[in-house]
């Protein structure tokens, strides 16, 4: 009887459901168009001609096709290519590093058996809500730790999140039962080899989920070499360098506007020496491809690292 009322859905559930779903594929087809269009046409963009973007606007499929942008974009050569190997290496280095930290920390904030677990948890929550600012922070970094102008500087910062150290606890309790590490305890293991051989392989889901994003972090900043980087151009990333080729543009845009008329030949310095938007584009699409490739590779740990602990409640 109860399954007859509970268990079956009737017809007019049924066809109440279908438009329903169809809403929401709908609703969830216009989402992704709208995520995806952008890029599609930063892409189209890249690969058209200057006249033709000042002529017809923004198009998906250029008027005119060419890869002139990319070029102009590698004539810069080392530049280029050290950028990169530098933000790969940082992005690669800074994420083990924050992970590695942030695991154990957070393992044994997970532990109900350590005595000092709520000392360490109001310990990292404090600066959640109460900020030193920005000049304590630069002092830290550049009088305490000496990192300025090294490579340490587009690292150290954000080897550490107080949010992630949460996340990995809150995930690491759910998902490591206690009668686990109670057991290799029992056989001899010692805290370390515990976390190392038992905790680490069971938290693969969520140190991909909080990998990818920590990563995602390191990829895109530019912050860090604008305020701790001054005199080393050598450590200049990628994110930067578009930054700079950006921020050139606009101001050496500007100076042609405001010059005297016949002291300046404004068309030819404009054509010849600032790049224009193609090449913006271009370098948008350099940037952010690596990334955008390699989240299918993350995505299945990164979903399921997000939604595990709400599914076990």
């Amino acid at each position: 009887m109860i399954r007859a009322l509970f268990g079956k859905r009737s017809a007019a559930d049924n066809a109440v459901s279908v438009p329903v779903n169809l809403l929401f594929n709908i609703l969830f087809i216009l989402g992704v168009v709208i995520c995806v269009y952008p890029f599609l046409l930063v892409i189209g963009v890249s690969f058209s001609e200057r006249k033709d973007v000042i002529e017809y606007g923004y198009r998906i499929i250029p008027v005119t096709f060419t890869a002139e942008s990319y070029k102009y974009i590698f004539a810069f050569g080392n530049s280029i290519i050290r950028a990169y190997g530098v933000t790969i290496f940082v992005t690669l280095t800074g994420t083990i590093l924050h992970l590695l930290i942030v695991s154990m920390f957070s393992y044994p904030l997970s532990r109900p058996e350590f005595e000092f677990r709520k000392g360490f948890t109001t310990f990292v929550l404090i600066p959640m809500f109460f900020s030193g600012g920005l000049v304590p922070w630069y002092l830290v970094n550049t009088q305490l730790l000496r990192i300025q102008n090294t490579v340490l500087a587009l690292i150290i910062p954000y080897a550490f999140s107080i949010y992630n150290v949460m996340m990995m606890r809150v995930f690491i309790k759910k998902n490591i039962p206690d009668e686990m590490i109670e057991s290799a305890r029992i056989d001899g293991s010692t805290e370390f080899n515990t976390y190392l051989k038992i905790v680490l392989p069971l938290s693969k889901a969520g140190l991909a989920a909080v990998g990818y994003m920590v990563a995602l972090s390191y990829w895109n900043d530019w912050w860090l070499p604008l305020i701790l980087i001054s005199d080393n151009d050598k450590l200049y990333n990628l994110q930067y360098m578009l930054y700079r080729i950006i921020n050139l543009h606009n101001i050496l845009t500007q100076m042609i506007r405001s010059a005297t008329p016949g002291t300046l030949d404004a068309s030819q310095m404009l054509k010849q020496n600032i790049p224009q938007e193609s090449v913006r584009m271009a370098m948008a699409v350099i940037a952010t491809g690596p990334i955008l490739i390699a989240y299918p590779f993350f995505q299945k740990n990164f979903v399921k690292g997000l939604v595990v602990g709400s599914l076990k409640g």
